[in-house]
């Protein structure tokens, strides 16, 4: 009886299937790990290409209203609420950036802004604004948009007239 023990635990037949079928296991353990954190980083790549393009769409349309000096003029384009919507504007040409571009014309904060003590402060007047840009992700594909705002502050110095000569 114990001589027919011990040859069980010599005969080494199908060992190394169980060692195969382990290896083929760990194997695909690995594979499907590596495939996990592909899709995981491709997700964020996208993420990450979607908020930069709303980034840069919302800050195109900051530039696109600060190149034109006519955007700060008044009266004119603002309404009651001194807000001026550009995107909406049907006289101007269509936006290629798709932003929502707001101005807000602030009319309770006058004087100079706050600086360096270089600003100047002679015979001119302090016209305050905030200009809002809202771009989106403009890629149709991605079911969830970024979006991304921008905000900022635009003072106008405007001669005062002078009286005399």
């Amino acid at each position: 009886m114990g001589k027919k023990n011990g040859d069980i635990f010599k005969n080494q037949s199908g060992v190394a299937l169980v060692i195969a079928l382990i290896m083929i296991i760990v194997m695909t353990l690995v594979v499907l790990a590596a495939s996990l954190t592909s899709i995981f980083e491709i997700k964020l790549g996208g993420n990450k290409r979607g908020a930069t393009d709303a980034f840069f769409s919302a800050d195109t349309g900051v530039q696109v209203v600060m190149s034109n000096v006519d955007n700060f003029s008044l009266p004119g384009k603002y309404d009651v609420n001194s807000k001026y919507i550009y995107s909406k504007d049907p006289t101007l040409p269509p936006n290629p950036t798709k932003a929502d571009i707001t101005i807000y014309h602030n009319s309770t904060q006058t004087g100079a802004p706050k600086g360096l003590g270089f600003s100047a402060t002679g015979n001119y007047e302090f016209m305050h604004y905030v200009i809002e840009s809202t771009g989106r992700d403009q890629i149709e594909l991605t079911p969830i948009k970024s979006n991304c705002t921008i905000q900022q502050k635009v003072i106008r110095l405007v001669p005062t007239l002078q009286g005399g000569n």
